[in-house]
């Protein structure tokens, strides 16, 4: 008897119509399991090199500020997700001593629960977003690189750096299809304080298989547009851009 489920495999990265061994899944599909998982503890746990990331930032021509949270180990970002959403002492010091002008946008970029989405897809949508907003003329205050954040910190650093929206490019938490997706948060007038319903979010952004870099761009530079002329974000903006470049989806 064939399985129903197997056609609607090719739709989806889920895992359904495994087929069984006796009262087991099949070798295979059990092997696929475990690498999978081995890969999401390896994404959470697997070492940012930040410094090198910086490098990178200022080939593209953009300054950038080197930010830290408490956070003293990945073990504590685990256990203490408040940790990661406020900058160091030293650091808001740094901040607010920091002699620039009011800003379109500030600019951030985090590990998160995934090193190895920053570390493959990062630098890639960087640039893209960074081109988008060059061709907008939107200014940009430098890019702020901070270990260990979560997605709130960027309401910290935005009204820090006294810019209209703050943007935050996470490593999203991994799952057992997907170790190495990155997620996208934008909050009008960024203040600590800020709720989720005041942020708008572009998810899964890991080409090929998730979302590419030139759509994900584009749809964050058409809510950023509409952000800063409308003054407002989160469940208040609703997306009404049509299609995407490339016939990307």
């Amino acid at each position: 008897m064939t399985d129903p489920w197997i056609e609607l495999r090719r739709f989806t990265q889920a895992r359904i119509a495994l087929g069984r061994t006796g009262h087991a899944v099949p070798t295979p599909a059990l092997l696929d399991f475990q690498l999978a998982h081995a890969q999401a503890r390896d994404a959470v746990h697997f070492p940012w090199d930040i410094d090198a990331f910086a490098g990178q930032v200022r080939e593209l021509g953009e300054k950038v500020l080197m930010l830290d949270t408490p956070v003293s180990s990945r073990s504590e970002y685990l256990r203490r997700p408040d940790l990661g959403r406020v900058l160091t002492e030293a650091s808001r010091t740094r901040l607010e001593n920091l002699t620039a002008s009011a800003t379109d946008v500030a600019l951030i970029v985090t590990n998160g629960l995934s090193s190895t989405a920053v570390e493959r897809h990062g630098m890639a949508l960087l640039q893209a977003i960074v081109e988008g907003f060059r061709a907008r003329q939107i200014s940009i205050a430098p890019v702020a690189l901070v270990a260990n954040g979560r997605v709130a910190l960027a309401d910290d650093i935005g009204g820090l750096l006294a810019a209209r929206v703050a943007i935050i490019v996470v490593g999203e938490r991994p799952g057992l299809s997907a170790a190495d997706s990155l997620g996208l948060y934008l909050t009008h007038a960024p203040r600590p304080g800020n709720t989720d319903a005041e942020r708008n979010c572009i998810s899964n952004v890991r080409p090929p298989e998730g979302l590419g870099y030139a759509a994900a761009a584009a749809k964050l530079l058409y809510l950023t547009g509409e952000a800063l002329r409308r003054g407002i974000s989160g469940v208040s903006l609703k997306d009404g851009m049509m299609g995407l470049p490339g016939g990307e989806t």
